[in-house]
């Protein structure tokens, strides 16, 4: 099977949804969310899946839609920032498409997310501040994101546009 679908990796708030739907755009392609899918499969936003049933059920949910998302061609697929975390999810995704890590600073991050309400992973009961619950998801993800990833482009500072450009470029000499 061909490697036709463009999977976007990376930490919350690195632009995946925004540069994804750009660049199904661009290159004519589908573009898929898994968190709007597992939201559309459940019947709930993301936030309350979390408050409801648990981050275990979310990510079961999230491994269903990553199992029928990859089966697919032709897609630009945005996954929420813990899925490539899971080996199988991973595999499968890697199967049908380059993975691209949208990287972040810890700063950036919290600039574009820290406030918000509906990140279950920065706003539970008992959380640390997002800052610092930011930099410790970020250190404990980064080595699987760059294990998993073909190639990584730093999205700070840059437009959705800008990164769209960049990855083209790579694309075209890994492909």
């Amino acid at each position: 099977m061909s490697k036709t679908n463009i999977v976007l990796i990376g930490f919350m708030g690195a632009g995946k949804s925004v540069v994804g739907r750009a660049l199904a755009r661009r290159l004519r392609k589908r573009f898929v969310d898994t968190d709007s899918e597992i939201e559309a499969m459940a019947g709930l936003a993301v936030p309350e899946i979390f408050s409801r049933h648990g981050e275990p059920y979310f990510r079961q949910l999230e491994k269903q839609v990553v199992r029928r998302v990859a089966a697919g061609e032709h897609q630009v697929i945005a996954t929420g920032g813990g899925t490539v975390v899971d080996e199988e999810n991973a595999r499968l995704l890697q199967a049908t498409g380059v993975i691209v890590w949208l990287m972040a600073s810890a700063e950036a991050v919290y600039r574009r997310v820290g406030q918000a309400t509906n990140r279950p992973l920065l706003s539970g009961p008992g959380e640390a501040d997002p800052r610092q619950r930011i930099q410790e998801l970020l250190a404990r993800r980064e080595t699987v994101y760059r294990q998993r990833a073909g190639f990584s482009l730093n999205t700070d500072g840059l437009t959705p546009w800008q990164v769209v450009r960049e990855i083209e470029a790579r694309l075209s000499y890994e492909l």
